[in-house]
């Protein structure tokens, strides 16, 4: 069972970005089927990763589901690659973008802050608590780790208080396999869903 977990990942990991970067920004694709979008090739501390992963599980165990995309530059932004740096505008572009599959919370961490949506729709309260979260800079891992803090301070915002994570060895590999699987078996849902988009659109048609 853990081979086969690992050949769905592999086969995912090589669907995903073929076709992610084949459709405007990149983020739009990933998050039709996985809660995270990390930029590519990052190297993220494993811990700090696995750390994010918790808490956005035990954010929707608490009915308080949310997706990250975390931007480290123009290069993860694909076709919308003006939007850098403007975390709060590409945060509402890219919440219409899955807002025909995806209508909850959303989380955009870039260098030099957050942006935050509800349904494509900038919230204020939301928008408030992620700007007194500190930009977290160029580094991936500092990315990361803002991304973690600025999901719990919205979650305490909302009167939720997310128990504390336990780091690279919470997940077990159990988990990872069926979060995989899960991945595989949206993963042609996936293809004929960007068949169908409206291709490349640019933030100035959204």
């Amino acid at each position: 069972m853990v081979r086969g977990g690992a050949a769905v990942a592999i086969l995912v990991a090589l669907v995903l970005p073929a076709t992610a970067r084949a459709n405007g920004d990149p983020a739009s694709d990933y998050l039709l089927v996985q809660s995270i979008f990390l930029p590519f090739n990052a190297k993220v501390d494993a811990g700090t990763q696995s750390k994010l992963v918790d808490t956005i599980r035990a954010a929707d165990k608490a009915k308080f589901r949310i997706k990250v995309a975390v931007i480290g530059s123009r290069y993860d932004l694909g076709t919308a690659f003006s939007l850098f740096n403007q975390a709060q505008r590409y945060c509402e572009f890219l919440g219409l973008e899955l807002s025909f599959q995806y209508r909850d919370r959303l989380l955009v961490v870039m260098p030099n802050g957050y942006g935050f949506t509800i349904d494509g729709k900038a919230d204020p309260a939301g928008v408030s608590v992620v700007k007194s979260v500190p930009a977290p800079g160029t580094d991936v891992t500092k990315q990361v780790e803002g991304a973690t803090a600025a999901i719990r301070k919205l979650a305490k915002a909302s009167g939720i208080v997310l128990p504390a994570s336990g780091g690279a060895g919470s997940s077990s590999t159990r988990d990872r396999i069926v979060i995989a699987a899960a991945s595989l078996a949206f993963a042609a849902l996936l293809a004929a869903i960007i068949f169908w988009r409206r291709g490349g659109r640019s933030p100035a048609q959204a």
